[in-house]
């Protein structure tokens, strides 16, 4: 299976998400997981190459399950409708900003880095950075290929800036945000071509300083 029969694969189950048709289709779903497994491996690879903390990462730490948790939502489909990895030091769950593939069909995948939703403990950590080194964080940001791939730091931003800082900070609308993250919105074409792996790379690449500069506040966290 080719990266792009994932998004095959995704379609139809948008249109039957029910676990009579997963369990009719359980083989299709397997030889899906199984490529995400095997594209998964080759990026650990590739990030490992500017990124040592990543190299070490199995690929079945950093792929997510496709079932869905419903116990506090409306919407009870089982099954999610896309399929990723997130790449970070100790896995998809280690607390540590990342990079992460999202696959989804009909132009929804996208390629993203940095954190989203830390523990307060993280958040506080990162603000405290922003706070003390905020300046590189701009050089990181304001870099003219930067901003052409992924366009602005993303994440929901506190309407009041963040107790212990006022105002006119010189980096307030930084530290308002909750979440960290870089986007690069990816077309189903893209995915589908055979050097797909190596343009996720690139992107990767282009995101390893702002997590870098992230996970710098992070090192003492256990």
């Amino acid at each position: 299976m080719h990266i792009a029969q994932i998004l095959q694969f995704l379609e139809q189950l948008q249109q039957n998400n029910n676990r009579t048709w997963m369990e009719m289709n359980k083989s299709v779903y397997q030889e899906a997981r199984h490529t995400l497994l095997q594209a998964t491996e080759q990026l650990i690879q590739g990030i490992g190459k500017f990124d040592h903390d990543i190299a070490v990462l199995a690929p079945a730490n950093c792929i997510f399950r496709i079932n869905r948790d419903i116990r506090f939502t409306k919407d009870k489909s089982p099954y999610k409708s896309n399929m990723g990895a997130y790449f970070a030091k100790g896995g998809k769950t280690g607390g540590y900003a990342g990079y992460y593939l999202h696959l989804q069909p009909n132009n929804q995948s996208f390629i993203a880095g940095g954190i989203y939703d830390p523990s307060p403990e993280v958040l506080k950590k990162i603000r405290q950075e922003i706070d003390y080194n905020g300046e590189k964080l701009e050089l990181i940001v304001g870099d003219k290929r930067f901003k052409e791939l992924f366009g602005k730091l993303q994440g929901e931003s506190l309407q009041r800036p963040p107790k212990g800082y006022e105002a006119n900070h010189p980096h307030i609308d930084w530290l308002k945000l909750k979440s960290f993250i870089a986007i690069h919105p990816v077309m189903d074409t893209m995915v589908a071509k055979p050097d797909f792996i190596e343009h996720t790379l690139t992107l990767f690449e282009a995101l390893a300083p702002l997590n870098q500069f992230l996970n710098a506040a992070l090192d003492d966290i256990e």
